[in-house]
């Protein structure tokens, strides 16, 4: 590697520093440790297929050229993705800022206070709008939340109640193909009517989704729907446009029992189809069936206000089979973002946003009415149908000639949206194509029945920001409180916190890619259209597959779709009644909960004391469920950060059993270059573009998840949520390529660091890997390990002993971590009373040693407590973290020095304050708030 490559900055250790770290490993060189750690049956002969690298100037000269093939026009589509204007602050103080960025989804929530204040913004924001009182952190789209949505109403529903689904015929079409597909392998009847006309109502169903306003542009009462629904035993959820909200009656006001949707248009780019921060809120009585993650408020240890993921026991990988969605991450950034900008516009800024779109929209009917054209619905709140039979493809066109894009609905019908950036010249363009004369300013159409009366928005925080110093300055306050890769390591086990390389995130906010509407002519996206091919092709290269869709918009998506392409396929050759899924009982807990979700039967085949997968009971499990085996899911190299020597001899195994085996490409950062997963076995896998291939983990999202086939697979890919065929599997998320808006930091990364900068990333890491673990074996027993006592990426250290002969518990130790500057590995994942070390390649030799010494000072400490010079209950450990308030505190009756607390050995200058004390956690949950308190709780 050149001094001045891509990879070589990507890479955090040098030459002279890999050779002094395989000494310690005991390894003569790179090469001699990946052929001890790695079997040679799974190694691959062949190089990757990648460009050579380029510099970062190269890749973002290619990169937009590619770019520059897109067209960006106005857009008036409509369907869910609008324009927006993405406040300058936000953009550079969120979107652009490493701080926000670089951080891992909150669960040590101590370090975690400014994105959990922002997502509590977020919550208090849906729960106001929407009219529920339990608003979640986000879900990944407005689609997959109505598939959410539907799955909460049949959970909830009484013990042999129907399995009839109802669905309003205006819901947006994308949403109704996913709900098709997350429905049929779960046996739910989709029936899909006029919601409008009670007499259409089956008499029995478990739940009803509407729309409001529906993708006809109508506002309609939903009053006595929802009471027909409510008299049948049903659920009711709605699907609402959140910027409507805040001018209509909030749907919780007339009976819906959850409300989902998309808050895309607060601010963030239509993105060619996303990624946006999808939300959910629902009545009181189902807050504990809310699928993701929910944050409330608590207090700390010395009784203060403190924030933290509530009702942890809804996280699915830990509920596994038992899960009742395979959601496990959030839209964190997007979410941030969209909250920032209602703070930032208060609910009087939102006001003025919401009646300018409503108002033009009216306006705009007005105009086609008074030329004679035929408009339907009398109200409307952003989108306007109109009928011109015969016409309508000639009014597209001139309107695109002239720089907007507008719906063809059919032959004769055209829809128009207005948004926040549609201006006086785009009404006159649209009337121009229409032949009509744009009428003079006209009022919201909409209904008084329906107009929003309560005030929304009423917490401080959304009137306390809008000049830009304090919003410049609060967002800082809140990234200043977080832990990111910004301030050191993350070195969480089976999350590959890496570098995400400025140069790969520059590319998501051009104009070219941002500004791009996912159902644009075809003719104007060329740019993306290859930039998606290229990614797919390198992606399924690097992997041994045929083919890639990177249309799933997290690894649990990807999941789904994968199990869904197996089902498919085996259905086509007759064997529809395969439906176990064998999981090992090591194995990332989204798997079982996928599994579920497709339709399929768990069974867990036991791992043996190395970590490994028992062939014994693999053989036992295979024959047991010879006739309906599906599929096995296995994640390698294993989540016990092992290289198992049997992979080949397990896969073969499920195939000579009829099965399909599915490798969970969690841990590929420990694969590529060295092994392909589609050439030792694998017939499909999952890919976490937010883990190996750089896209940032923004605080737990968003990410992308693309799934990769062999070719016998490739038909059974996710189809197109707008065709109108849906294919052999379906959709699984709304938009045709996902979250599209984010691909091209992965596309930077591969094309910077061409085949010998990937195949030195993975070499990089499982040598840091190998190095922490022979630097803390002496401290911390190492769980598991290789043949030759070697482990892959990752490490697994293990305080049971400890645990039991001193009472420090593996939340002691991460929480004593923060006092020394790191944020904790995994705890307790994959086994109880452990932590997973990844320190990824990205890290330096120096950082690698700064964690190293922090966790054999942190086992001095254990030891004190281990010959009771303290008991733990005083320790430092357990007291831990400190904040600046408690350590200057004039009350100190510690056992230990203010020095001890806050300044351990190796802590720099360079000190990170939790704002918080130790967290917690059953009181909150026992007195649960997830929306913003008021701020005597934060002075009383």
């Amino acid at each position: 590697m050149s001094d001045r490559s891509f990879s070589s900055r990507h890479i955090g250790t040098s030459a002279a520093d890999r050779d002094a770290m395989l000494k310690a490993v005991g390894q003569p060189s790179i090469e001699a440790l990946m052929d001890a750690c790695m079997p040679a049956l799974i190694r691959s002969s062949d190089s990757l297929a990648l460009p050579a690298a380029v510099s970062e100037t190269e890749a973002q000269a290619e990169l937009r050229a590619i770019a520059e093939s897109n067209r960006p026009m106005r857009s008036m589509i409509g369907l869910g993705y609008h324009g927006t204007h993405t406040p300058a602050v936000i953009r550079r103080g969120v979107l652009e800022n490493p701080s926000w960025y670089t951080a891992y989804t909150p669960y040590q929530a101590e370090i975690s206070q400014g994105r959990l204040e922002a997502l509590l913004n977020f919550q208090t924001v849906i729960a106001d709008l929407t009219g529920l009182p339990v608003a979640g952190a986000s879900l990944l789209d407005e689609a997959s939340a109505a598939a959410e949505a539907m799955l909460l109403a049949r959970r909830a529903a009484s013990r042999g109640a129907s399995d009839v689904f109802v669905v309003d015929s205006r819901v947006l079409p994308q949403t109704l193909a996913v709900l098709r597909t997350r429905a049929e392998p779960l046996g739910i009847d989709l029936v899909v009517t006029d919601c409008g006309d009670e007499t259409n109502l089956p008499e029995s169903m478990f739940g009803m989704l509407l729309q409001y306003p529906g993708v006809d542009g109508a506002i309609l009462d939903w009053s006595e729907a929802m009471a027909a629904a409510h008299e049948r035993g049903a659920k009711v959820a709605v699907a609402a446009d959140v910027l409507a909200l805040v001018l209509l009656r909030a749907p919780g006001e007339f009976g819906a029992d959850i409300v989902v949707g998309s808050t895309q248009r607060l601010g963030m780019p239509m993105g060619f189809g996303g990624p946006h921060a999808g939300y959910m809120s629902v009545r009181e009585e189902l807050k504990r069936q809310l699928p993701g993650r929910l944050v409330g408020v608590s207090r700390d240890s010395s009784g203060a206000p403190a924030l933290r993921l509530a009702l942890q026991a809804r996280e699915q990988h830990i509920r596994r089979e038992r899960a009742t969605s395979n959601i496990c991450t959030a839209q964190v950034l997007p979410a941030v973002m969209a909250a920032s900008y209602a703070v930032w516009h208060g609910p009087e800024g939102l006001r003025r946003i919401a009646e300018d779109t409503a108002e033009k929209a009216a306006r705009l009917a007005a105009s086609l009415r008074g030329s004679g054209i035929d408009v339907a619905g009398d109200s409307c709140f952003d989108t306007v149908v109109a009928r011109m039979p015969g016409h309508a493809d000639t009014v597209v066109a001139e309107a695109a000639a002239i720089g907007i894009n507008l719906r063809r609905v059919d032959a004769d019908t055209v829809a128009v949206a207005c948004d926040e950036t549609t201006t006086e010249a785009d009404l006159r363009i649209v009337c121009d194509a229409f032949g009509a004369r744009l009428a003079g300013a006209t009022a919201a159409a909409i209904p008084v029945s329906l107009r929003r009366e309560d005030a929304i928005l009423t917490h401080p925080v959304f009137s306390s920001h809008h000049s830009e110093t304090a919003m410049m300055r609060y967002l800082k306050r809140l990234a200043d409180v977080d832990y990111g890769l910004d301030r050191g390591m993350i070195p969480l086990g089976s999350c590959t916190m890496k570098l995400n390389a400025a140069a790969e995130m520059e590319p998501i906010t051009w104009p070219e890619f941002a500004d791009v509407h996912p159902l644009a002519p075809r003719e104007q996206t060329a740019g993306w259209r290859r930039l998606i091919e290229q990614l797919e092709g390198w992606l399924a290269d690097v992997c041994g597959y045929a083919a890639v869709s990177v249309q799933p918009n997290a690894g649990s998506q990807g999941e789904l779709a994968g199990l869904l392409a197996i089902q498919a396929w085996q259905s086509d050759r007759g064997e529809a009644g395969r439906d176990v899924c064998l999981i090992p009982a090591s194995a990332h807990g989204t798997n079982a909960a996928s599994a579920v979700l497709a339709g399929m039967r768990v069974v867990v085949v036991a791992c043996d004391e190395a970590g490994n997968v028992d062939l014994a009971d693999l053989d036992a499990k295979i024959a047991a469920n010879a006739d309906s085996l599906a599929a096995l899911m296995v994640t390698y190299p294993s989540t016990h950060g092992v290289y198992e020597e049997s992979i080949v001899e397990v896969c073969g195994k499920v195939h000579d059993a009829g099965g399909q085996v599915y490798v969970d490409g969690a841990n590929l950062n420990a694969l590529l270059g060295w092994a392909k997963p589609g050439r030792f076995g694998a017939d499909v896998s999952h890919l976490n573009l937010h883990k190996t291939f750089c896209i940032p983990h923004g605080g737990g999202g968003p990410g992308v998840g693309p799934v990769a086939v062999a070719e016998h697979l490739a038909p059974y890919l996710p189809s197109d949520p707008m065709a109108e065929a849906p294919g052999a599997v379906g959709p699984v998320s709304q938009a045709r390529w996902g979250s599209a808006g984010i691909l091209q930091i992965p596309w930077m990364y591969l094309r910077m660091m061409g085949p010998d900068g990937v195949t030195a990333a993975t070499a990089s890491a499982v040598l840091a890997a190998n190095y922490i673990a022979a630097r803390l074996r002496e401290s911390y027993p190492v769980l598991y390990a290789g043949e030759q006592g070697l482990v892959a990426h990752e490490c697994i250290l293990d305080l049971r002993e400890l645990t039991q002969r001193t009472g420090v518990t593996v939340e002691d130790v991460a929480k004593r971590l923060i006092d020394y500057g790191f944020h904790a590995p995994t705890m307790s994942f994959p086994v109880a009373g452990t932590l997973m070390v990844e320190p990824t390649e990205s890290e330096d030799l120096a950082e690698l040693d700064r964690f190293c010494e922090a966790m054999i000072a942190i086992r001095a400490e254990i030891d004190q407590v281990g010959a009771g010079v303290l008991p733990v209950e005083e320790s430092a450990l357990r007291l831990a973290p400190h904040t600046a308030a408690v350590v200057t505190g004039d009350e100190w009756d510690r056992a230990y020095s203010r020095t001890e607390a806050a300044w351990p050995a190796g802590v720099s200058t360079a000190k990170y304050w939790p704002p918080v004390g130790r967290i917690d956690n059953a009181w909150g949950d026992r007195n649960l708030a997830c929306t913003c308190p008021p701020l005597d709780a934060y002075t009383g």
